[in-house]
């Protein structure tokens, strides 16, 4: 019984992740449809940069997380701390609402404290 309650804790664990990235990736994706390659004008042309490569780095993510690659444990990682850090220092500047970058900054909680339980079952496979 304990195994099962287990799995089922690592398949909620690996949906919150794959569900957050894919949520990024959405959010990216409108904001390009939208404002197209102007779509962060008002930025400095770092963050566009950055903002802009998410919409490719989030499914890239999302892809190696549902293959249990532990790639996809360690390029989450990266990009939730560089977004949340890029977003902070935005948010400093009164570029972006404090909503955006609290939910952020939680997700990358959750991310960080559940890291080593996916570490452990991908390597199982």
């Amino acid at each position: 019984m304990a195994r099962k309650q287990s799995d089922a804790l690592r398949i909620v664990i690996l949906v919150v992740w794959i569900a957050g990235f894919v949520v990024g990736t959405t959010t990216h994706v409108v904001d390009l449809v939208v404002g197209g390659a102007e779509a962060y004008a008002g930025f400095p042309l770092g963050v566009r940069v950055f903002w802009m490569s998410l919409t490719l780095l989030d499914p890239i993510t999302v892809v190696l997380l549902a293959l249990r690659r532990r790639a996809g444990i360690v390029l989450a990682l990266v990009v939730i701390l560089a977004d949340i850090a890029v977003n902070w220092t935005v948010f400093a500047s009164n570029g972006i609402p404090l909503f955006g970058v609290v939910n952020q900054t939680l997700f990358a909680i959750v991310l960080v404290s559940t890291a080593p339980v996916l570490w452990r079952w991908f390597g199982q496979k």
